[in-house]
């Protein structure tokens, strides 16, 4: 019997990576999938994944990182993924072959306001860690504005994360941030059409930076 993806997305700062792990422990049968590690396993040739120049790498990288999450939950795992997953890389769920149809796909966007977000992301100690202010706020904007897709939002600005953790864990019992196909297939506005994974949208990235956000 199949299991259910979920997607755990966010800015960075929001609590994705420690939200997810934890959700995943919650269920018998699980995997956690942490989106930037796909990008730490190209050895050479990457390309910051915030760069415009990225849009063709990001497209590959989600790809792998779909097959990888439908393969498991179609063998029966709850596979949790956390990563900058925005509404405009959701096409790469879309299709499904005849193997992992019966597969339900979640979607959670961890939102703080975006004052506590910069706060959290710029106090990161991991050494690859994103900490840029600029970029961190350009990420949050990013997310601000998700149209139809506000449901999906929970709002960690207050919150503890093992409250946050209740909270996602008891939406998606309820189903209530199940994606249908039209969900899936969000168009873009032009201004969302030029980036890739995180749109494009920083300016002057120091190129030498982290690749984990």
């Amino acid at each position: 019997m199949s299991a259910d993806v979920v997607i755990l997305t966010g800015p960075p700062g929001a609590g994705k990576s420690t939200t997810a792990r934890v959700l995943a422990a919650t269920y018998p049968a699980s995997v956690h999938l942490h989106a930037d590690d796909f990008w730490h396993y190209i050895v050479s040739g990457a390309t910051l994944p915030y760069l415009p120049e990225s849009d063709e790498q990001n497209q590959v990288v989600m790809g792998v990182i779909r097959r990888a999450a439908f393969g498991y939950a179609a063998g029966g795992f709850t596979t949790v993924i956390d990563g900058i997953i925005g509404p405009w890389m959701l096409r790469h769920f879309d299709y499904l072959d005849e193997a992992v149809a019966s597969v339900r796909l979640h979607y959670a966007v961890l939102r703080p306001a975006r004052e506590e977000t910069v706060r959290r992301a710029v106090g990161r100690m991991a050494p690859d860690a994103l900490v840029d202010e600029e970029v961190v706020t350009v990420l949050w904007e990013q997310f601000s504005d998700l149209g139809r897709l506000e449901g999906h939002v929970i709002d960690t600005t207050d919150q503890e994360p093992a409250e946050t953790v209740r909270v996602l864990s008891d939406a998606v019992a309820a189903d209530r941030l199940l994606l249908d196909t039209a969900a899936r297939s969000v168009p873009l506005r032009s201004e969302h059409r030029a980036g890739g994974t995180y749109r494009g949208a920083i300016s002057n990235p120091d190129r030498r930076g982290p690749r984990s956000i």
